[in-house]
């Protein structure tokens, strides 16, 4: 897996700092107050689930809003396939609530879903731990999710059009989900455009049929993260 530079922190514009840091404080609230509980964003997520099995959806049809046409679900894999993790949300975004403009990219073998709101896209994985804290993001290739492949220029677009404005099932979770997707912004960024290099690549040196439908290849880039050490730097560059 790729190895990313760190961020240079210094180079982000103000403005963006100061986004960065408004979303780092929403996402510490919220962990706070169902902290006060015992709880935490993935025990609230399946507070409903009298049972939780690999591989489903949770909560069970995902979390949309019909306003921004951004989407989520949390679900996990078996243990042994990553350790470390309980399990992860996926994050999309349909094409009713992307930027004008944006088309899906023209990859062989594409066939338009019928719907016309159902050329959705993924916008990056967030992994949990036991304890519910965000420990990794990562990005995949198409099949993973069955999303519709975009060029990464489009997908970076897409990022601050993501947003759950509503309160169901948890407007705690909501809240979560939608500003670790600002808190990490420079972080997606740089993990959506290494998803296009490493298919590309792969493409280039396997013998694969349709690289976007490739079963060997499954998470095309990550990396780890932390709460606290992206707040503290935020807060470095803005002095």
């Amino acid at each position: 897996m790729t190895d990313f530079e760190p961020v240079d922190f210094s180079s982000l514009p103000r403005g963006e700092l100061e986004a960065m840091l408004e979303a780092g404080g929403k996402v510490l609230e919220t962990i706070r107050v169902l902290g006060n509980t015992s709880d935490n964003v993935v025990g609230e997520l399946l507070t409903e689930s009298t049972t939780f099995y690999e591989w489903n959806h949770y909560p069970e049809g995902d979390v949309f809003d019909p306003r921004s046409n951004a989407q989520f679900y949390y679900h996990a894999h078996p243990k042994d396939e990553r350790p470390g993790e309980h399990g992860h949300f996926h994050t999309f975004l349909r094409p009713k609530g992307m930027p004008p403009g944006i088309e899906p990219a023209p990859v062989p073998e594409y066939t338009a879903p019928e719907g016309e709101n159902d050329a959705l896209s993924h916008l990056v994985a967030i992994s949990c731990d036991s304890g519910g804290l965000p420990i990794k993001l990562f990005t995949t290739n198409r099949w993973v999710t069955g999303e519709v492949w975009y060029k990464a220029e489009d997908v970076i677009r897409m990022l601050s059009y993501f947003q759950i404005d509503h309160v169901r099932p948890s407007w705690a979770v909501n809240i979560w989900v939608t500003n670790m997707l600002t808190l990490f912004r420079p972080q997606i960024r740089a993990l959506i455009k290494e998803r296009d290099n490493v298919v590309d690549n792969w493409a280039a040196e396997n013998d694969s049929a349709d690289v976007y439908e490739d079963r060997a290849l499954e998470v095309t880039a990550e990396c780890p993260i932390s709460v606290d050490d992206q707040i503290a730097a935020v807060r470095e560059a803005l002095k």
